[in-house]
């Protein structure tokens, strides 16, 4: 067995393990990204597409924003529908900030092509990946590589794989605080090469339930609808979800539903969940090793992006100057900013879903949630502030 020896191991190469990586780096911290897929499959997945200012900044700061300010939509502002009725929340006007729309899956393509000339190593297709003395002076990350075993130690571990990744399970079940919600539905979402319905994203709730209209970019849109728990994607063919499509938003969008071939369709659950022990001896946890928000609002990526500037910060002034005191505050900074995120798209989750227990009296407190938020620039301020991203 081959072993060797880097400052952070980091396991895992999506958004959250890629930046981390590329932040270490910029200050001559070693570190090794490890990842069990492909390179292809990582760069493949179809993830989210609305960017808070924090990961946008991390990309200038990294200077790996130029296709991203190429190519990313700049949005003012967003749309709570139900019925025919729109609700207009005017971000920029509210608080004088954007979001980005660019996909995650673009994101993760411009760190991976960045890594070779700024030394930042992947590993990819790394089986059978272990923490190990996580709680010791030097913990150690054990895999298989081209059928060889190979072993990492390190100064630090950085749990960066994702809900079903080893990393949380390297923490003993008795230290562990975890809170978990599952919801009765799922959102069944299209991504094809058709111009938006509408200039801005339309998130909506009606009769039929949820359905949310939005974009990756001026030729490609990005549509899912509600679905109990329990559909199958087979029952779904594509002819199916147009119409469905059409009928919500054609009476709501400036520009109306264009059909096309679907690039990528799938059902996904929705789910809350928050493990707080993010941090155990040298292993810390970030992104959604640690919490997994629905995808309402779109806080999964950007509270990736928060966890790894408190992380990088923590360990550059480690290295730098010697002080633990960022490593030792991360697991509270970083759960302060994921609880309200939490609760935004909780929030907004039960605003804008149909319940399959929801008695008429809760959709008449639906309907009034928004008949209070169309004519209260508190109210919509409030949402505005949560939506571009709470401050770090």
């Amino acid at each position: 067995m081959s072993a060797r020896h880097t400052r952070v191991a980091i396991i895992g190469s999506g958004p959250a393990g890629l930046m981390l990586g590329h932040l270490l780096r910029a200050e001559g911290i070693d570190c090794v990204i490890l990842e069990r897929q492909a390179r292809d499959y990582v760069e493949s997945r179809i993830r989210a597409g609305v960017l808070e200012t924090v990961t946008t900044d991390i990309m200038r700061r990294l200077g790996i924003d130029a296709r991203m300010d190429t190519e990313g939509l700049v949005e003012d502002g967003f749309n709570l529908a139900d019925g025919d009725r729109l609700v207009r929340i005017d971000i920029k006007a509210l608080t004088g900030r954007h979001v980005t729309v660019y996909g995650q899956t673009e994101l993760t393509r411009d760190l991976i092509a960045a890594a070779p000339a700024r030394d930042l190593e992947i590993i990819f297709e790394a089986g059978d990946l272990v923490p190990h003395e996580v709680d010791g002076s030097q913990p150690s990350v054990t895999f298989t590589k081209d059928g060889v075993a190979q072993t990492i130690r390190a100064d630090f571990i950085a749990g960066c794989d994702g809900f079903h990744g080893p990393s949380r399970r390297a923490i003993p079940a008795a230290l562990a605080r975890e809170y978990h919600h599952e919801y009765p539905f799922g959102w069944l979402g299209i991504l094809a090469d058709v111009p938006p319905c509408h200039d801005e994203l339309i998130y909506a709730n009606g009769p039929r339930g949820f359905a949310l209209a939005s974009m990756r970019s001026p030729t490609r849109s990005r549509y899912y609808i509600q679905v109990a728990q329990g559909e199958r994607l087979e029952d779904w063919p594509e002819s199916r979800l147009w119409d469905e499509l059409e009928a919500r938003f054609n009476p709501l969008s400036r520009h109306g539903v264009t059909r096309g071939p679907a690039l990528e369709m799938s059902i996904a659950p929705l789910r809350s969940y928050v493990f707080e022990t993010m941090r155990h001896g040298r292993l810390f946890l970030a992104g959604d090793a640690a919490h997994i928000v629905p995808p309402t609002g779109a806080k999964g990526l950007n509270l990736a992006a928060s966890d790894v500037a408190y992380l990088s910060d923590a360990l550059i002034d480690f290295y730098r100057q010697g002080k633990d005191d960022g490593l030792l505050a991360y697991q509270d900074r970083a759960l302060s900013r994921i609880w309200k995120a939490e609760r935004f798209s909780w929030t907004l989750t039960r605003l804008m879903h149909s319940f399959p227990d929801q008695n008429r009296f809760e959709r008449r407190m639906q309907i009034a949630d928004l008949d209070y938020i169309a004519s209260s620039e508190a109210a919509q301020t409030s949402i505005a502030e949560n939506y571009v991203g709470l401050p770090l």
